[in-house]
């Protein structure tokens, strides 16, 4: 009788496949993940930011609190690019995309179970840190899968995304009571299935590289208009996305008609900011920034005569949002054609920075305006905002002359919530610079 170990085993050689490549993805395929999950956590993050303004005042949050709430975002916007660029090195962009989702959407949720003022404040700003991160992590992975020939389309198409989630997520106000949990659900859920593509993507990480930086002093010296211009820019989109809800909902808006009122100055920024901004390569920049400045003074002192909510208003929303966001990149592409190219990125950096404290400032000047005079102060404080920024912009005509247009740099679209990443796709442009 033949026992086990009497009978011989064949083992058939298998061949060393350690060496064999794991299929790469098309660079379309991984740009069409990273968009896909980009616009998931753009609409969760539109829905949210007007959710939170509306639930404020359906909770009788004073005047001084409901401010801090709106401020709160911008705030952690400001320090959360920073943090997570700091953060790629050491875990990668999934780990890191993958943290910050899941805090994001945690925090959703904690403002339908603790209503309590200064919580929010702290949700608000760990929500602004996380987006802001998430955003460096999406654009720095979408700037290394592009190519030379596919990066201008890839940039636009997300622009293009990105503020069309944002404008979409608003008109999700009107699917459930804003009194109830089920919208902080939602986003909660939009923001969470944003990582699903990120993480099934096949493509590796991208490196990280940290930009040559930019002193603010340097900066003032330079080009003192990039700053003065980004900063009041800053100011602008803060009033008008941070404390716009809040206007919204005290002059007698619904739901829906809160999700019309900001949804239409989103609008107004995907149909303006390519004409505006293809113009500016062919006009003197400083020129047409006085004249969408002017225009965006002479809109909001109409539409504080016209009636909330009306096709009129409405319309001017539009326009006024297509002044208010192009202004960024149009501020970006200025600021580029007076530096050295080695620090385009660094600069333009700073501008985020700049960019971000000037939309915290906003908030906390609207509530205080708020406080002093009542929602009827908001369409005047952005008329006096786009009138400081036009006359500064004038003066500076006078007494500086301008790059000849030949000379300027390509604009780049740019979306006015700007992260470190996606500046790095401004870095390889033509001239050497001067000073303003």
């Amino acid at each position: 009788m033949k026992t086990m170990t009497d009978v011989p085993f064949e083992f058939e050689e298998v061949p060393d496949q350690t060496d064999v490549p794991f299929p790469t993805p098309s660079p379309a395929k991984s740009a069409s993940a990273l968009l896909v999950g980009m616009l998931l956590l753009m609409a969760g993050n539109g829905l949210q930011g007007s959710l939170i303004g509306i639930r404020a005042e359906l909770e009788g949050f004073n005047t001084i609190w409901t401010g801090l709430t709106m401020t709160g975002y911008f705030a952690g916007f400001l320090l959360g690019a920073g943090v997570a660029f700091r953060s790629l090195s050491n875990v990668g962009h999934i780990r890191v995309f993958a943290a910050l989702a899941s805090t994001a959407s945690t925090a959703a949720l904690i403002h339908s179970v603790v209503v309590i003022p200064p919580v929010w404040v702290g949700m608000r700003f760990l929500t602004g840190l996380c987006m802001s991160g998430l955003y460096v992590v999406a654009e720095s992975w979408l700037n290394d899968v592009s190519t030379a020939e596919n990066r201008g389309r890839l940039l636009a198409g997300y622009m293009v995304i990105s503020m069309g989630g944002f404008g979409a997520g608003q008109f999700l106000l009107g699917a459930a009571d804003p009194a109830e949990t089920t919208l902080f659900v939602v986003t909660s859920v939009l923001i969470s299935m944003s990582l699903v593509p990120i993480s099934l993507s096949t493509s590796s990480a991208p490196p990280v590289e940290l930009p040559e930086p930019m002193k603010l002093r340097e900066m003032i010296r330079d080009v003192p208009t990039g700053v003065v211009s980004m900063f009041l820019t800053g100011t602008s989109v803060g009033v008008l996305m941070g404390i716009g809800p809040v206007y919204a909902t005290r002059v007698g808006l619904s739901p829906n008609g809160v999700a019309a009122f900001v949804g239409a100055a989103v609008l107004g920024s995907v149909v303006f900011q390519f004409p505006l901004g293809q113009l500016s390569d062919r006009v003197p920049r400083r020129g047409l920034m006085v004249a969408m400045t002017g225009t965006g003074t002479a809109l909001a002192l109409l539409l504080g005569l016209t009636t909330p909510g009306s096709i009129t208003s409405m319309i001017l929303m539009v326009a006024l949002g297509g002044i208010a966001f192009p202004m960024y990149s149009l501020t970006v592409a200025f600021t580029n054609d007076w530096i050295p190219r080695s620090k385009m990125v660094g600069a333009s950096t700073l501008l985020v920075r700049i960019n971000g404290a000037g939309a915290v400032v906003g908030p906390l000047i609207a509530t205080a305006a708020f406080v002093a005079a009542g929602e009827s102060s908001f369409f005047p404080l952005l008329a006096i905002t786009y009138g400081l920024l036009s006359t500064y912009l004038m003066w500076r005509i006078l007494v500086k002359d301008a790059v000849p247009v030949e000379r300027q740099r390509r604009w780049v679209p740019l979306p006015s919530r700007g992260s470190f990443a996606i500046h790095s796709i401004a870095r390889r442009r033509r001239n050497e610079p001067r000073s303003e």
